[in-house]
């Protein structure tokens, strides 16, 4: 799975930046330079979201050192500052891209691909499931016979319980991670989601979102999983 650092000192973006990646990229935070340059140091990053103003090292200086030790990965700048002379400083400190605040982060989920793309680094954008391919491109479930496009947030769930057959997900843990804790949504539209999903899949496949009692869901291969 591709990894995405993400330096913020704003414990809200942060958060929120990382509840709308976290369910298609495994992400790591810092809540400063110096914290994510060290994490950067000790383990492999594909890719670093940071803001420009953090204590300790801000994302110029974070920015220079890495390039400075020889790393490469593609760095995403986010700011608030829309003048052309800091997005100049970022570009000659080593910059890929810049965002401003606040964050589209429809806009920001498609900057992440085309920096990964340029970096030569393939996204999870598809993966196969008991003979279904799903593909995040085009929120597409697909087999040898049929094709069927899904709402967004239907799809980005079974996407999310198809990446790891088997798994249980909790109620919270999907709900935080496809909706957003800020999102007002509850279990009745998680229950909805699952219902319209199931009944999908009857068209196209043998594998089942089975409930697990007062707990969530999971994926079940008949044959695999039982």
């Amino acid at each position: 799975m591709v990894v995405i650092l993400i330096a913020e000192d704003d414990p809200n973006v942060l958060l929120l930046i990382n509840q709308r990646l976290k369910a298609r990229y495994e992400v790591l935070c810092a809540s400063d330079g110096r914290q994510a340059l060290e994490i950067i140091s000790s383990r492999h990053i594909d890719l670093l979201i940071a803001d420009i103003m953090m204590p300790l090292m801000d994302g110029f200086e974070l920015v220079q050192n890495l390039r400075r030790r020889g790393f490469e990965l593609p760095v995403l700048m986010l700011t608030a500052n829309q003048s052309f002379d800091a997005k100049r400083e970022g570009f000659h400190s080593g910059t890929d891209d810049y965002m401003t605040k606040p964050v589209n982060y429809e806009e920001l989920q498609l900057r992440i691909q085309a920096l990964l793309r340029r970096a030569h680094v393939v996204a999870d954008e598809k993966i196969e499931c008991c003979g279904v391919v799903l593909d995040s491109a085009r929120y597409r479930m697909s087999n040898e016979n049929i094709s069927i496009e899904l709402p967004k947030k239907e799809f980005d769930l079974l996407f999310k319980l198809c990446s790891s057959p088997g798994r249980i997900y909790t109620k919270n843990q999907l709900m935080d991670e496809i909706w957003g804790s800020e999102s007002g949504s509850g279990e009745e539209t998680l229950k909805t989601h699952i219902s319209r999903l199931r009944g999908r899949l009857k068209e196209i496949s043998r594998m089942e979102i089975v409930a697990i009692k007062g707990i969530g869901y999971k994926i079940e291969v008949p044959g695999v999983n039982r």
